[in-house]
């Protein structure tokens, strides 16, 4: 890992890969011959941070992020109904469509760009499913809420509601917010997207000692610069990332961000836990 002023970059190396048996989710057998298949397993996920059987007691969050899942799913597969409690629960659907049906009586199936959320609250069971003839590829993040034991809720942002082509695209904020974003949630987080055509092409966004925020290169081979004037001496850093990487960024700092690539962010206010501290 390299560890730049107010950029600590973390390599798709260093994350976590789990290919689960499907039976543990109520799925049929692998189709290894099956061409609409991209991968050999059901499911292929990247923990960002402690989840399942991965445990790092150095990596469980990064601020008020506890999780952050990146999963591919096969056709026709995907998890049978699970329950969640007192968690902020926000997917971001890459490619493909996504089917969510929860104990509340909701059923949606959302594509590209989309915006799936729940406030697990008091408790709620959903199930996620693949139910189209090709591969699901979302992005899965928890957050733990401000209150605890809040009444369950679902909602949900066509990709079509936010323009996140070659401009930041404020899909998320907190209902303590005054931003006018499609979602709210119960936490003092902002989440993100921009798809970014090329490398003259750019979005910049200010963090202020106070914040952090988390970045993941979802598609494509984006690059970062982050440009600081702290203690009046101004400094300047850049990291290339490749699909899958992902960095901690830290104010007081100006973010640029040229393309090509796709990316997620998560800004949250900093604190002093999490982070990957094993990587130092």
């Amino acid at each position: 890992m390299n560890v730049l002023k107010n950029i600590r970059y973390i390599s798709n190396k260093h994350l976590a890969v789990s290919e689960p048996n499907p039976m543990w989710f109520g799925n049929q057998g692998n189709e290894p011959s099956n061409k609409a298949w991209t991968n050999k397993n059901w499911l292929k996920s990247r923990f960002h941070f402690s989840f399942a059987e991965y445990y790092n007691p150095s990596n469980t969050n990064f601020g008020v992020l506890r999780v952050m899942n990146d999963d591919l799913v096969q056709p026709e597969r995907g998890f049978g109904a699970h329950p969640h409690r007192n968690a902020e629960i926000v997917t971001y659907v890459v490619d493909g469509k996504l089917t969510h049906q929860d104990s509340m009586g909701t059923k949606e199936s959302l594509g590209r760009g989309s915006i799936q959320f729940m406030t697990a609250g008091k408790g709620v069971v959903h199930s996620e499913h693949n139910l189209e003839k090709q591969p699901l590829r979302f992005i899965q993040m928890w957050l733990n809420p401000s209150d605890h034991n809040l009444a369950p809720k679902y909602g949900s942002m066509c990709g079509s509601k936010i323009d996140s082509k070659n401009k930041l695209g404020h899909m998320v904020s907190s209902v303590g917010n005054s931003a006018k974003t499609p979602v709210k949630i119960h936490c003092d987080a902002n989440i993100y997207a921009a798809e970014l055509d090329d490398e003259k092409t750019t979005v910049s966004f200010n963090l202020v000692t106070d914040r952090q925020a988390y970045f993941l290169a979802v598609e494509g081979s984006p690059t970062v610069q982050a440009t600081s004037s702290a203690s009046g001496k101004s400094s300047i850093s850049s990291q290339k990332f490749a699909q899958h990487d992902a960095a901690e960024l830290y104010g007081d700092s100006t973010f640029t961000v040229s393309g090509p690539g796709h990316i997620l962010l998560v800004e949250m206010e900093k604190d002093k836990s999490g982070g990957r501290g094993d990587l130092e």
